[in-house]
């Protein structure tokens, strides 16, 4: 076997596990998110004593809030095992037959970017997720049979950054809809501070409320600055991180006081300069970055229009 491949699996492998053990368990773990934990928490409670698979739940809003992270403490306070896959990579009936059929009792599907599924697995999924039961289809024109397998009770989770792409009859099949939004910065202060104690360094109240501020209320992002922080801190031999090891890391990163990176600023330029600050449509502003529009439209719009930015009193 290729050296250079097994050493690339176990480093996929550590930095797996390293991104787990910074993930909360339980929902006193989890920074912010007051009015999901508490519904999730009654439901989950009902759920037990009943002694049946949670609800069907949808998650979507922005990309890095936490979707993810919240159907792990789900799967965990419900103790529960949790499968993970997403959308794009149920491409065959076939492929989510053998997923369904393997599901232990009450146990969580979590489909992340869900809006991504074919039209066709939607339609399977329809009597999986109300029945219990998976209809597969044998054969071709009048020898057609369908075949009908029972299946365990289990819950889906799905995620989504695009929930109007979910088609109704899917969509209507969830018990619960949440929309997460983004994070103040007090709750990203406290979100820094919490996984700072779980790399084991310690970081001071203006350190962390810095990277709060240009984390851009995602708490992804926030994460990641720390890490590279971290990173900052062990090349230089520091215990504690300060806000001077936070500004030198940022700017490394090209993020200024604002919070905005340089793709940030090439779209305000770009709409200021380029086009007079005029409407432009999507498409075009992304042209004229050589940037896909998909990720301006998910990754970086929200965040400049939550923020209100004025390009006319824009002169980066």
């Amino acid at each position: 076997m290729n050296s250079r491949f097994v050493s690339s699996s176990l480093k996929n492998e550590n930095e797996e596990r390293f991104e787990q053990s910074l993930r909360p368990k339980t929902f006193d773990e989890v920074i912010g998110r007051e009015a999901e934990k508490q519904s999730l928490s009654i439901m989950i409670e009902s759920a037990k004593k009943r002694g049946k698979a949670l609800d069907h739940i949808m998650f979507h809003g922005p990309p890095g809030l936490g979707k993810t992270t919240l159907s792990y403490v789900v799967a965990s306070e419900m103790n529960v095992p949790i499968h993970i896959t997403s959308g794009s990579a149920i491409e065959k009936t076939g492929d989510l037959a053998a997923i369904l059929t393997s599901l232990e009792p009450n146990s969580i599907l979590f489909i992340d970017e869900i809006h991504r599924l074919k039209r066709t697995i939607e339609e399977i999924l329809y009597p999986a997720m109300e029945d219990n039961v998976l209809d597969i289809v044998i054969g071709k024109g009048p020898s057609a049979k369908t075949l009908r397998l029972e299946l365990n009770q289990f819950t889906i989770i799905g995620a989504t950054t695009k929930l109007s792409m979910i088609s109704a009859p899917l969509r209507d099949r969830f018990g619960m809809h949440f929309r997460l939004d983004f994070y103040s910065d007090d709750e990203l202060t406290l979100l820094v501070q919490q996984k700072a104690r779980l790399l084991g360094i310690e970081i001071d109240d203006e350190a962390s409320l810095k990277i709060a501020q240009r984390s851009r209320m995602t708490a992804r992002i926030a994460i990641r600055i720390l890490k590279r922080v971290f990173d900052l801190a062990v090349v230089k031999g520091e215990k504690i991180i300060n806000p001077y090891l936070v500004e030198e890391t940022l700017s490394m990163m090209g993020v200024d006081e604002n919070g905005l990176d340089e793709l940030d600023r090439a779209i305000l330029r770009s709409i200021l300069k380029n086009f007079n600050n005029r409407p432009v449509g999507l498409n075009t502003l992304a042209a004229s970055l050589s940037e896909e529009p998909e990720t301006i439209e998910l990754v970086y719009e929200p965040f400049l229009i939550k923020k209100g930015f004025d390009t006319k009193n824009y002169e980066g």
